[in-house]
This record gives C-alpha cells, structure tokens and sequence, in this order.
C-alpha cells in the first residue's frame, strides 16, 4: 500500500519537527510522498526549499486568505523548481476574517491567474464564502478551461459538495473526518465518491483519532485511510491506491 499526503505543513519551522524522524515514521506507515503547502510567502518559500532536499516531497506555493492584506508576498518569483506541483492554500475564509473581503478576493484572483499560467493546479481553503467563490471559480474557469484543482479540507454541506463535484474538483479528506460528531457532516462525507478523493494531514493541525492530542504529521494518514476504506466500504488497498492515483493525476507527480 502506498499513499500521499497531500496537504501537510511539516515545512514550517515554527513548529518543533524532527524531520527526519517524521519522515522516517511516514516511511513505515506506508506515505510514499507528501506535499508541503505554503501559507505566506516565508511558508511557500521553506516548501520548496524542503521539496528540493527531499525526493519525496513536492511544494505547493500560496498566499492563504488570512495573509491576503499583508503586502510583499510575491510568491510568482518563487517559481522555478521543478518540485512547485501547484498553487495553494488559497481562497476565502469569511468565518474568522483576519483579512477583508476585498482583499481575500483580490488575492485568489491574482493567485488563479499566476497558476494559469504556469499550468499548475490549485489547493483551495474554502470557508463560509462559497457565495462568493463560486462565481469567482467559474469566470475563471471560462478563461482556462482545462484548469484543474482541489478543495482542501472539505467539511461543508452537500449542496456545495455537489457544486464542487460538478465542477470536476477533488476532495481533500483529514482527521476531522474521524473525530466530528456531526451526523449530517458524517453523512455528507460518506457521499464523496472514492474517484474524487484525496488524503491529507493538515499536520500539525487536525490530528485524526486514534491520536488526539499529539502533534499531528504525514504517517496518521494511514489512519485517515483506514477510516475512509471502512466508511466506504473498500478494502484498504484500494482506498490507498485510488486516492495515490487521484493525487498523481492532479499534482503531475
């Protein structure tokens, strides 16, 4: 069994990893490859710094809507290495609004264009504001139709699963899957089809059952993969073979 973490922050080093012990236990657990995800320019840089050391990790570059009032942050000059598979985590996020509206859809504007144009896919953070994102993705999308991307740690209701999955988008799926106690979001997490699937951590955030309380990292996701192989009713390796194929096909890996 293989998987890859697609979402992971192990890059930052605000946070006390030893990398090489985190890497090893991902080994162990059967997480092939894993995909460092910025947040600000300091965060997209160190991913791709960590992606160039590392064969098995790859960089994804962005502005997160809660950096978007922030100036100076040209992530564009990052690009170059090989190892940047896409564009992200970008979007809006109306529920805690540490940057204004005006700002956050300034900034996912001028990321989808900046990912266009390189042909890179997009990880989207998405919360409370997919009245607005919708309409933003789809005039995008009349542009560059072959644009590819991801909505990153889906906990939203069906009506806007079912928009994302209209519109072709993957769903990233992590611990919060295994703890909620929400029924209706339980319900609604056992609608997303396996074809559209992908794994994520969040580390060090989100840690998934049965770890709660430990700092979060890339080899959990082998327990996100066993929840999600029972909640569909798939054996393991093909849970872990769908969502590494699913990940592969998106990030170019």
């Amino acid at each position: 069994m293989r998987i890859i973490d697609t979402h992971c922050h192990i890059q930052d080093d605000e946070y006390d990893f030893d990398i090489d012990s985190v890497l090893e236990r991902a080994r162990l657990a059967g997480v092939e490859k894993m995909i460092c995800i910025g947040t600000d320019y300091r965060t997209s840089k160190l991913a791709v710094a960590m992606a160039n050391k590392y064969d098995n990790i790859y960089a994804v570059i962005g502005i997160h809507p809660h950096e978007s009032n922030k100036q100076n942050q040209d992530i564009e000059s990052l690009i170059g290495s090989k190892k940047i598979v896409g564009v992200g985590e970008i979007g809006l996020d109306y529920f805690y609004m540490h940057s204004s509206k005006e700002s956050q859809i300034a900034s996912l504007k001028l990321q989808l264009e900046i990912a266009s144009k390189y042909n890179l896919p997009v990880v989207f953070h998405v919360r409370e504001a997919y009245e607005d994102f919708w309409p933003i993705y789809d005039e995008h999308v009349k542009k560059y139709p072959d644009f590819k991307g991801e909505i990153h740690s889906f906990t939203d209701n069906q009506d806007n699963l079912d928009e994302a999955l209209r519109r072709g988008l993957y769903i990233g799926v992590n611990g919060i899957s295994t703890f909620t106690k929400d029924e209706y979001q339980k319900k609604v997490f056992s609608s997303i089809p396996i074809d559209s699937l992908l794994l994520e951590t969040d580390s060090p955030f989100l840690t998934p059952a049965p770890f709660r309380g430990k700092m979060n990292e890339p080899s959990y996701c082998m327990e996100i993969a066993i929840f999600w192989s029972n909640l569909l009713g798939v054996t393991l390796e093909e849970l872990t073979e769908k969502t590494y194929s699913n990940a592969t096909k998106l990030f170019k890996l």
